[in-house]
């Protein structure tokens, strides 16, 4: 969850944090080695799907996840807003070849730093396994990627090839959490007392929440995800806005007053953020978000 992570902008401080880290890591894992990497001021945070059967490699292109708090993913779309075409072609079938490489086998999911100004990505890390934010992927593709990392997991091959996987339209994914962000994102349990779900075309929402159901104070605080689709970023955005108006949950509190408010940012409709964003435009925006929730 971004725990160690420590930024050193000069020696002597790198000689003081470098302790601090390795003592952390030290006392949480009883191994106290440090991985030392370059510092992305404002990077952006982008993915790819993949899925292999340990002999053929396809990828479902990429998602964008910049906007984070305290480096844990909120808000995920797919297609990455301005990104080139040269650039998405070069990522996803350098991050199909790298997994057929070492024979991988399942869904998997590639994660980057995007240095923007420079066009270069960084790798940071492969997750081996379904991603929360797969449905975007779906969205845009058409693929089921459950159902075809089932197949994978069975013995049998990949049922698609690459030049079967095309990109329509944009989707964007909302975390729904039991959570207040007007104050510090305090976790928020209890009973649901009332539910009204968005639906329509181009709309899905993946939960098994129910009037009467008790939110656990004991878990991940994570109750449902939005996902939304259309012809276009613009298009999606505004069905984000209306699926959100529909939405309704009683009882508790909730993230969504946060995702209608990102949603009507001019920088998020801009696609102008990066992974350092949200925090600060949190602190500007503090007054404007406690009234919508309370």
């Amino acid at each position: 969850g971004g725990r160690g992570i420590r930024i050193a902008r000069h020696a002597q401080e790198f000689k003081i944090l470098a302790q601090q880290a390795a003592m952390e890591a030290k006392s949480a894992f009883g191994d106290e080695g440090l991985y030392l990497e370059k510092y992305l001021e404002h990077a952006r945070h982008i993915e790819v799907q993949i899925i292999g059967d340990g002999e053929h490699v396809i990828h479902g292109f990429e998602r964008e996840c910049s906007l984070q708090r305290r480096r844990q993913k909120i808000w995920e779309e797919a297609p990455a807003p301005r990104l080139s075409e040269e650039s998405r072609q070069k990522l996803c079938m350098m991050a199909a070849s790298f997994s057929k490489s070492i024979g991988y086998s399942g869904a998997g999911t590639l994660e980057f730093l995007y240095d923007e100004p420079n066009n270069e990505f960084y790798f940071i890390e492969m997750n081996t396994r379904i991603q929360v934010e797969h449905p975007v992927t779906e969205a845009v593709t058409g693929l089921d990627l459950v159902r075809e990392m089932i197949n994978v997991a069975a013995g049998n091959p990949l049922s698609l090839k690459q030049e079967d996987i095309s990109l329509k339209g944009h989707a964007i994914e909302v975390r729904l959490n039991a959570e207040d962000p007007s104050r510090n994102f305090m976790p928020y349990p209890g009973i649901i007392k009332s539910l009204e779900v968005p639906g329509g075309p181009g709309v899905r929402f993946d939960h098994c929440l129910y009037p009467g159901y008790a939110v656990p104070p004991f878990y991940d605080s994570l109750l449902g995800k939005l996902i939304v689709w259309d012809a276009s970023r613009e298009q999606a955005l505004r069905r984000l806005q209306g699926a959100l108006s529909e939405l309704s949950i009683t009882g508790i509190k909730t993230t969504a007053a946060l995702f209608q408010l990102l949603s009507e940012s001019k920088e998020v409709q801009l696609a102008k953020v990066h992974t350092q964003w949200l925090e600060p435009w949190l602190e500007k925006n503090i007054n404007q978000l406690k009234k919508l929730i309370d």
